[in-house]
């Protein structure tokens, strides 16, 4: 059982964290969907705790962004509608271009190895879309970094959460992770050569059709 799993790998400490993560594995899987109900002693059960690590764990995941908490109502998995959607994604691709334009200059050589390295590993994990998802932010989050701007760094971690609960929508579908993959790719060679109008470019196509990869999938 999960359970066992969890009480060989963690400490006490660690547990809620575990816990959190296994939630949002299932938020992104698809498993639990927006305004699904989480229940302390649902949970309690299933990992074989007592509610306080299950407490402590929605905790986190409701300061992350993954849920909501309302009075009677308790914990549901935090939904976004279109219009939300399409801001955060452009939030997201403009703090992105920004920080390209602010790394052209800087010597990325070790961001380009990250990168490369994370692309290797999304080939790897291409049938793992909970997996993929949380791969892909970490190569964008290299561009973000590489900017050495606390301001777009910050701004940009404040929709972690958010991205990593909504891109999993536009990875389904087998085509859209190949064509994911090229452009991450494209991207890489791009910056190699300095070439950031043609970096920004591919960046910036990237991004606007994961918003109608979602889009797509949601009106099933």
């Amino acid at each position: 059982m999960i359970y066992i799993i969890i009480r060989k790998l963690a400490d006490n400490h660690s547990l809620p964290y575990l816990i959190k993560e296994e939630i949002v594995n299932k938020i992104m899987q698809g498993t639990l969907k927006a305004g699904d109900k989480l229940t302390e002693t649902e949970y309690a059960e299933e990992y074989g705790t007592s509610r306080g690590p299950i407490r402590d764990a929605f905790s986190l995941l409701l300061s992350d962004g993954f849920v909501q908490k309302f009075p009677r109502r308790g914990t549901v998995v935090k939904g976004y509608t279109f219009d939300e959607i399409r801001d955060l994604l452009d939030i997201r691709n403009l703090l992105e271009i920004l920080a390209l334009e602010k790394i052209i200059s800087k010597d990325l050589r070790a961001y380009l190895d990250k990168m490369k390295l994370l692309i290797a590993e999304m080939e790897r994990k291409q049938d793992q879309t909970s997996e993929y998802a949380k791969l892909n932010y970490e190569f964008h989050y290299q561009i973000i970094i590489a900017s050495e701007s606390s301001v777009i760094i910050n701004a940009y971690d404040r929709l972690g959460a958010p991205l990593l609960s909504i891109q999993s929508f536009s990875l389904l579908d087998t085509q859209n992770i190949n064509k994911s993959l090229e452009e991450h790719k494209q991207i890489v060679h791009y910056l190699e050569e300095g070439n950031l109008e043609k970096a920004e470019h591919i960046l910036s196509s990237h991004n606007k059709y994961v918003f109608t990869r979602i889009e797509m999938a949601l009106s099933k």
